[in-house]
């Protein structure tokens, strides 16, 4: 373990060795939108999430399977139950983003942010400052010029999916920090319980649901799939997750935190630049609303 710095001590020179693969996790979760809207279609997202999701659970076991024996009884009910949650997420957002653009995706999911200390504060009974509500307005009314792309239109399926995604991680967050059976469980076996659920959820329903089966989609792959499927299983999970379990190490929350806040920048850059995909005047002045309320109320809950 390094020792601990005075304040300002490592920022120009040495900061940056741990900000930069943060960062790199925040580009990585905006183009994961894009890259499951290229290899996934309505009928193969049960198909596609078992397959990303069951690529890594061997990585993640073996590395904490001292861990996970760990865990009490309680923490792997109390995991599982996470992991429940975390497998509605995961359908939103997957079944959103076959419906909408991934620019849409990223940024209305973005909303997060801005719902999560909303539910805090109706959990705690505390009223949330003027300037948390002006930002949480002010992301809203991005929402609402972000999906209506070249003029004044109901919002697309995906949209509305994206946005009970959104509502749904709040959901999540709120019960990780509230649920006292898995305050002590570490941040490794915690994860792999979690995604062992999820897998299962997505492996019954894909069962039941008559699509494909993973290994039906999978034999289907060609190159572009399979570098997708890839990218979202090595980077955007397991790459993400190690990289965040080393840098809340290593530097603040906060900071973290703040960097991750940057996905859904990435997510329009991706959607625009490799996506072909165009907002219109609406949609870009809706962007910079969500992006900007959402990093006002950021501040404003802290």
């Amino acid at each position: 373990m390094s020792s601990i710095a005075v304040p300002g001590a490592l920022a120009p020179r040495r900061t940056w060795h741990t900000d930069l693969p943060v960062l790199l996790v925040a580009v990585c979760w905006g183009a994961s939108y894009l890259a499951a809207k290229d290899i996934t279609t309505a009928r193969t997202v049960l198909a596609v999430l078992v397959l990303r999701f069951a690529l890594v659970l061997p990585v993640l076991g073996a590395v904490g399977l001292r861990s996970l024996r760990a865990l009490t009884g309680a923490q792997w009910r109390g995991a599982a139950l996470l992991g429940l949650i975390l497998s509605g997420v995961f359908l939103l957002e997957t079944y959103g983003v076959v419906h909408t653009s991934a620019t849409n995706a990223g940024l209305i999911i973005s909303l997060t942010m801005i719902f999560t200390p909303l539910a805090e504060a109706a959990v705690t009974r505390t009223r949330p400052t003027a300037a948390f509500l002006g930002a949480a307005a002010l992301s809203v009314l991005g929402v609402v010029l972000l999906t209506q792309g070249g003029g004044f239109t109901r919002p697309s399926a995906g949209d509305l999916l994206m946005l009970l995604a959104a509502l749904v991680r709040t959901l999540h967050v709120l019960v990780m920090s509230r649920l006292r059976s898995v305050r002590g469980a570490g941040a490794l076996p915690l994860t792999t319980v979690q995604l062992g659920t999820a897998v299962a959820v997505f492996a019954a329903l894909s069962a039941g649901a008559g699509g494909p089966a993973p290994w039906a989609a999978a034999a289907g792959f060609g190159g572009r799939e399979w570098t997708g499927l890839l990218f979202l299983s090595a980077l955007c999970t397991l790459f993400a997750f190690f990289v965040q379990m080393w840098a809340v190490r290593r530097t603040s929350p906060s900071r973290v935190s703040l960097l991750l806040g940057t996905e859904p920048l990435w997510a329009a850059a991706a959607g625009i630049a490799l996506g072909g995909e165009r907002l219109g005047t609406p949609g870009v002045v809706g962007g910079v609303l969500v992006l900007g309320g959402t990093a006002w109320g950021r501040r404003a809950a802290d």
